[in-house]
Formats: C-alpha cells, sequence, structure tokens
C-alpha cells in the first residue's frame, strides 16, 4: 500500500506561509481530534512544519483582503476580536477609483455588497433607462452611502464574523504574519523552524525528498509547500517551471510604497481601499487605524522613478500636508507580472508570490493564498500515487482563475478615455486577452448577470463586471424585442430601486465610524457567535 500523505512543510513564511499553514492545519487538527475520538491512532500522524528565514522580513506595507477572509480567520479558530486588536486591522468595504475614466474627477466605487435583489432581478438595463441616471453603484446598493464618511459595515452588537453588509479587511501584513505564526504553533501544532534552506534533496523519482537547512539539517516531508515569495526557491530554482510574463496585457512592473501618518489621531479611517488613478499607473490607499498604507503601482515603460515618486509624494501632501510628504520614504518594489506555467510539480506546490504575481489591483493576491491553502486542504491526497490527479485538477483550476483575474483587472483599463500614452497603449487589442474582447463585444448587447457564471465558485461574480462596467460608463443596448421578462423585471426594479434609496438613509444613519466601532472592539470586543 501507498505511504500515506502526511508530512507537509512549508518553506517560507510571511502572511502566504503562516496562513497556508493555519488553513491546512486547522483542517486537519480537526481530523486527528475525530479520529482520537473513534480511537483510530493509526491516521493520526499528520504534521505541518514551517520553515521560515531568520534573515527575510515581511513587507508591512499594509494589505487588502476579500470578506472570505472572515470566513478563514474563523475556520482556523481565530477571534475577530483579538485580529483587529493585535493586526491594527480595519475594515474594507471594496474600492473606491478616482480618474480612471476621464482623469477629471470622476470616481465610481466596487462595493463588496452585491446590488439590490440580485439573485432574482438584473437591475442594469433597468438602470439605463433611469432619467437623470444616477451613479451604478449609488442606485443599486446601499452599502456605498458608507463610504463618503468612511462608516463601518457593523454595529459593537454586532457578532463576530457577521455585518450588516458584506466586508473585509485591510491589515498590517508584518503584524499579520506574526499573529498567525503564534496561533498556528501555539493552538494548531505547527512545527516552526527558523533556518535558511540551503539545498534542495531529490528523490529517486524526481520528487523533493527533503531540504537542508543551514542550522537544523535536512528535512524531510511527503509534500513540500512554496511559500519562498518572487524567489520560488523550489518550483522556480529548483523544479525551472518557467514564469509566464502578462506584463503584454498589464503593464505595470514597479511599485512605490510609503507609511503615511494621520494629520490628527482622530482622522476618519476610510471605509474602502482608495484607489487614484495617475498618468502611467495608480496609487493605493488604505486606511488602518494608526496610520495610512500607501504607494504608486505603475510602468517603468511609460514613467521614470523620478517622476512617479514626485506623483506619489504631491498625493501625499495633498491628503496628508507638506510635513507628511517630506517625512515620506518610499521604497521600491519590483514585480515581474505574472505567474507559473503550473503550480503543483511532482510534490511541490506553490502560494503566493511563489506561484506569481501580477499587481495589487483589487487584491488579488491574499484570495489566491486562500484558494490554494483550502484546495489543498479539502483535496490532500490520500497517497502518492494519487497526488498527481490531484495536481492536475489543481493546476487547471488555477490556471483558469489566473486567466479570470488577468481579465477582470484589465477590464479597469479598457474602458478610459484618457490621453495619456499609457492609458491609451491599453485600449491597443493587442494588448487585451481574446477572452475578455469576446466579453466586451457581448456586453455590448446583454451585459453580464448569471449567465456569465462559468463555475460555482468563481473569483469574481458577475456583479463585480457591473460595478466596473457601468462605473466607467459602459453602454449595454439590447435588442428592441419585447419580452415577457423584461416588463416584468421592469416592475421589480423599481421597486428594488425605492427599496434601495430607503435602505441608504438608514444604514448612513444607523452605522458608527470606522474609528468609533474598532475603538469600542478595542475596549470591549465583539460578541462571540
Amino acid at each position: 500500500m501507498s505511504k500515506k500523505i502526511s508530512g507537509l512543510v512549508i518553506v517560507g513564511g510571511g502572511t502566504a506561509g503562516w496562513l497556508s499553514a493555519g488553513v491546512i492545519a486547522a483542517e486537519h487538527a480537526i481530523s486527528q481530534n475525530a479520529n482520537q475520538e473513534h480511537g483510530d491512532q493509526q491516521d493520526n500522524q499528520f504534521q505541518l512544519t514551517l520553515i521560515e528565514s531568520p534573515d527575510i522580513k515581511t513587507i508591512g506595507v499594509g494589505e487588502g483582503t476579500w470578506p472570505s477572509m472572515r470566513t478563514t480567520l474563523n475556520k482556523m479558530g481565530l477571534s475577530e476580536t483579538d485580529f483587529i486588536r493585535e493586526c491594527t486591522a480595519s475594515f474594507k468595504q471594496g474600492t473606491e477609483f478616482s480618474g480612471w475614466t476621464t482623469g477629471e474627477n470622476d470616481n465610481y466605487t466596487h462595493p463588496f455588497t452585491a446590488p439590490q435583489g440580485y439573485n432574482e432581478t438584473n437591475l442594469a438595463p433597468h438602470w439605463q433607462e433611469l432619467q437623470g441616471r444616477p451613479r451604478f453603484d449609488q442606485a443599486v446598493s446601499h452599502q456605498s452611502v458608507l463610504f463618503p464618511d468612511s462608516r463601518a459595515p457593523k454595529q459593537i452588537s454586532t457578532p463576530e464574523y457577521a455585518g450588516t453588509v458584506n466586508y473585509g479587511y485591510h491589515l498590517d501584513a508584518a503584524k499579520f504574519a506574526e499573529f498567525l505564526r503564534k496561533h498556528c504553533v501555539e493552538k494548531l501544532g505547527v512545527k516552526h523552524i527558523k533556518a535558511n534552506v540551503i539545498a534542495v534533496n531529490s528523490a529517486e523519482n524526481g520528487d523533493i525528498a527533503s531540504v537542508t537547512t543551514d542550522s537544523s539539517g535536512a528535512i524531510e516531508g511527503d509534500l513540500f509547500i512554496d511559500c519562498s515569495g518572487s524567489r520560488a526557491l523550489l518550483l522556480g530554482e529548483h523544479y525551472r517551471v518557467p514564469l509566464r510574463s502578462k506584463k503584454q496585457f498589464l503593464f505595470n512592473d514597479t511599485a512605490l510604497a510609503a507609511q503615511v501618518p494621520y494629520v490628527n489621531p482622530d482622522d476618519p479611517i476610510a471605509s474602502c481601499t482608495l484607489s487614484t488613478a495617475q498618468t502611467a499607473g495608480w496609487i493605493w490607499d488604505i486606511g488602518l487605524p494608526s496610520r495610512r498604507g500607501t504607494g504608486h503601482v505603475y510602468s517603468s515603460a511609460h514613467n521614470s522613478q523620478e517622476n512617479a515618486t514626485a506623483e506619489l509624494l504631491s498625493y501625499i501632501e495633498r491628503t496628508a500636508g507638506a510635513q507628511a510628504a517630506a517625512d515620506a520614504e518610499p521604497r521600491k518594489i519590483n514585480f515581474d507580472p505574472g505567474h507559473r506555467a503550473e503550480f503543483w510539480h511532482k510534490n511541490c506546490v506553490a502560494i503566493g508570490m511563489s506561484a506569481g504575481f501580477i499587481e495589487p489591483l483589487e487584491a488579488s493576491a491574499l484570495i489566491l493564498v486562500e484558494l490554494s491553502s483550502n484546495m489543498i486542504a479539502e483535496q490532500l491526497p490520500a497517497n502518492r500515487e494519487m497526488m498527481d490527479l490531484v495536481a492536475k485538477r489543481f493546476n487547471d483550476k488555477f490556471l483558469y482563475r489566473w486567466d479570470r483575474i488577468i481579465d477582470f483587472l484589465k477590464l479597469h483599463y479598457i474602458l478610459n478615455r484618457r490621453q495619456d500614452q499609457y492609458w491609451r497603449d491599453h485600449l491597443d487589442p493587442s494588448s487585451i486577452p481574446d477572452s475578455l474582447q469576446e466579453l466586451i463585444a457581448l456586453w455590448k448587447y446583454q451585459g453580464p448577470w448569471h449567465r456569465d457564471t462559468n463555475h460555482t465558485d468563481e473569483m469574481f461574480p458577475s456583479a463585480s463586471f457591473q460595478y466596473v462596467l457601468y462605473g466607467m460608463n459602459f453602454e449595454t443596448n439590447p435588442s428592441t424585442t419585447i419580452r415577457r421578462s423584461d416588463r416584468l423585471g421592469r416592475e421589480a426594479a423599481v421597486n428594488l430601486f425605492q427599496k434601495n434609496a430607503k435602505q441608504r438613509r438608514e444604514l448612513e444613519m444607523a452605522m458608527p465610524t470606522n474609528r468609533q466601532l474598532i475603538e469600542k472592539i478595542n475596549t470591549y470586543g465583539l460578541q462571540k457567535i
């Protein structure tokens, strides 16, 4: 009988390593407990080891998550109160885009809550018929009313991980990694080794048999997870799995990151990620309780570091004052936008930047870590013979997901009417994936809705495509044929628009600000579910 897969080794810490460790260990710790209760000691051999270099520090620029992080943290047995306190986290409810369409004070939002009645009624075509057409997000979503005044998605009386509207988080990446490490080691039984990997040792069949470290000798395993960042020590350097560049579609390859203080300690904490377009890229602004994480991501082929720095400092001066701009020390980060040709090769699978990175738009990095580690946890091969089948399923799934990410991110760029060369180049058909060109052609006559969902676990629901399309004033011109469903949908739409307007007023009055809620959580904590 083939040997059971029971020894997992993660190479690399940081957010990707410790989040993967937590997801996998939590799933299999439950299995261990169940086996012990039933007296089955044979299967109780699962061991997860994480090897973390003492010489590499987590880049703590501030990160955004999707709402899925709430489920992930809850499954791991973490308290939301502890998470918010220890990671200086705040609530993220979506993204606000400024200047992406014309560069002339235009803006729209992509909130995390779907439009009113989305399961039964598609409001987009009826919104296009409204007189004096309001902004799409404001007409169909009550959540966007919370953004201007930096309001929270819940009240202090709302239990942990529950919300009045959908939300994710903004967090300090360095503090988050340490928070996860402590929980994984103390509560989930993860073995932590601080050492540098200096050699990768192969078995006869080409698998990785062990890795040699500088201070703890050889570490054996049945499955190795590469979380070593863009270096990709195992999948890239050892197995030579190439990186597929996607720079022909998404041009950004450089970021300048800076931490910015609040002017006053009681300044508002933004409810969403702020994304402000620049001449050859965009600036992100993430609000944490103690500071803001700000940065400029841009294309080095379209902009110089000197000019990009000047744009970032100008933004900081405008939003935080001259002293903050003078004190800012932007850190340059280079990246090659793309992903590995495959993510699981033999007994090695890459997660995080080892697998790839495109750009920080729409916070797709951490969701890929969540999805990857969840699939490994749920479909951990029973033995080596089954591993190749699971690896094929994993590769197929994530190649599709990366293509979907590229389509969605590129969509943000191809509807612009700006005159800068960078934005003009994004409109070149050769820079637009065929799959996205087909969708745009289709959406001219029938907008995105449930028919566009090919999988039950799509990363981006059709509602997300609607928020971007119609936020940037895309026009869908349906057939002039009058259908019965159109008439019935129009009647429902009128009621939903009215319901949304009413809920917006009620929500704005009821919700505290982000800062007010976080201060109460720090003082009193949230109720357990």
